[in-house]
């Protein structure tokens, strides 16, 4: 089947990176997919065979164990991985957030410590900002880490935590104010503690505990959970980077790369949507023809296959753009804001398409009509995109009178 969203000036190595990838998925993943969504079941043997493959590790460097690929790279498989099922690239999303936060950020011990399990798939990452009182609003964290000789104290409850019965090392955002006398703005009170814990539900460590899974509309087979720091005692050493007042701006910079992710998972969600539709259109007859011979359905594929090449177009751009080292916030706020509301349009008009029987659950167009949705919240809501790209905007215009 010809494809859309095609990436040109791919070398030979991701080329064949990526025609692996989208093998598996195609055999290993799609088949099995809905059947597995429709239980919530963890998709155990899919996270092994992508952990052959090294998937786990693509981003982390040769000298840890990993592949060290690109960004682009990895944005690019996470397409694949979200055609075939959007919650086992969110799977891998979480985890390759905290590697790339301590090979960014991490101290040389950190880095030798954690990054060959987690390039192995033996140590497996979440990470967790939000909590239920506060949203998108970082500023206003209440989890508290408070120094206790060679140790911290940590208290205070996390939410929304991918990952969180599965994962062995949670980067958790508290704050910290250590050095940071009263009046210090909040984003420079916060600290990135590194939380070894057993992976399961109820008490994973003393002083820790993962209530269990949050039931949710989609998204599922991931555990998504709640984190509970009870009298959590961590050592100073696992405070990402060696230094307190750091964490928000470690936070961010993950967030950054984790908005080309969500991006590149919108791509891949509505690729798949669109395949669904432009298939079921040629299927199904009315009116003594297919479908897809009706202009009003043949405007819909238009509309939808553009929408498929310009959200990839600017997944790409942002990608790429972090590669070369340079700020990429515009580029991957637009890119997730682009990608993850063509998402949500794309999946509605395939359902369209597919009429009554994209109300059924024989039929994979609903289960990517209830999955759609996360898209648009997750790393940030439209407005916080919004927000970022205003100010963003402003800086490079600024007016001059």
């Amino acid at each position: 089947m010809a494809r859309l969203a095609q990436t040109h000036g791919l070398t030979d190595v991701q080329q064949e990176i990526l025609a692996t990838v989208r093998d598996f998925v195609d055999k290993e993943i799609i088949p099995v997919a809905t059947e597995l969504e429709h239980r919530d079941e963890y998709p155990q043997a899919i996270v092994d065979g992508l952990k052959e493959l090294g998937v786990f590790g693509l981003m982390i460097p040769e000298e840890y164990g990993g592949l060290g690929e690109s960004l682009l790279t990895y944005a690019l498989c996470v397409e694949e991985i979200a055609r075939g099922w959007m919650s086992v690239s969110g799977i891998i999303n979480t985890h390759f957030i905290v590697a790339y936060m301590l090979k960014q950020h991490g101290t040389q011990e950190q880095k030798e410590y954690f990054l060959p399990r987690m390039a192995a798939g033996e140590t497996r990452g979440a990470f967790s900002m939000s909590e239920p009182g506060l949203g998108s609003d970082v500023s206003a964290i209440t989890s508290k880490a408070v120094k206790d000789g060679d140790e911290y104290v940590l208290n205070g409850q996390k939410m929304w935590l991918t990952n969180g019965g599965t994962s062995t090392l949670v980067a958790v955002l508290v704050r910290s104010d250590e050095g940071h006398p009263e009046g210090t703005a909040p984003h420079k009170s916060m600290t990135t503690f590194l939380v070894e814990k057993e992976p399961g539900f109820g008490e994973v460590r003393p002083g820790l505990t993962i209530p269990g899974k949050i039931d949710k509309m989609g998204y599922k087979g991931v555990d998504t959970t709640e984190l509970i720091m009870d009298g959590l005692r961590i050592p100073a050493n696992r405070v990402l980077g060696g230094t307190t007042g750091r964490g928000f701006y470690q936070m961010m910079d993950g967030v950054e790369v984790g908005r080309v992710n969500v991006a590149a998972r919108g791509c891949g969600v509505a690729q798949r949507a669109f395949e669904l539709g432009v298939q079921y259109a040629q299927q199904r007859h009315t009116f003594g023809k297919p479908i897809a011979q009706h202009q009003a359905i043949q405007f819909k594929l238009a509309e939808m296959a553009t929408k498929v090449e310009a959200a990839h177009a600017m997944m790409v751009n942002a990608a790429r753009k972090k590669d070369s080292g340079e700020r990429n916030d515009l580029e991957a706020g637009m890119a997730k804001y682009l990608a993850s509301e063509y998402c949500k349009e794309v999946v509605e008009d395939a359902f369209r398409i597919h009429g009554g029987y994209g109300f059924s659950k024989e039929y994979e167009i609903e289960r990517l009509y209830r999955e759609a949705p996360m898209l648009l919240i997750g790393e940030g809501t439209a407005e916080i995109q919004k927000m970022i790209i205003g100010r963003r905007l402003l800086e490079e215009y600024r007016f001059q009178s």
